[in-house]
């Protein structure tokens, strides 16, 4: 079972930008194709980038060109680089693996942007 903890949210203006970090128990980390997910206020949890082992990148229409997703393998962390946030933005991060596993659900991180 991989153990998943998000890091690095906060409160961020518009235009502004957040990193965040997910530290991943397991030596097979490197292994598995990893996601980022949000779930906004009132809205389903939903998939916003993906890496996969050999760090092939995704991202959902609505953050391509705004975010970048990246992976050390060798820290067996993940993060997630944004930029040009927006206040629609506004969600709890999730990482998991893809498709994720619902054992490993961690308690996200809070990113909120506003003026």
């Amino acid at each position: 079972q991989v153990q998943l903890v998000e890091s690095g949210g906060g409160l961020v203006q518009p235009g502004g930008s957040l990193r965040l970090s997910c530290a991943a128990s397991g030596s097979i980390f490197r292994l598995y194709t990893m996601g980022w997910y949000r779930q906004g206020p009132g809205k389903q949890r939903e998939l916003v980038a993906r890496i996969t082992s050999e760090h092939m990148t995704k991202y959902s229409d609505s953050v391509k060109g705004r975010f970048t997703i990246s992976r050390d393998n060798v820290k067996n962390t993940m993060y997630l680089q944004m930029n040009s946030l927006k206040p629609e933005d506004t969600a709890v991060y999730y990482c998991n693996l893809d498709p994720p596993r619902s054992a490993s659900w961690g308690q996200g991180t809070q990113v909120t942007v506003s003026s």
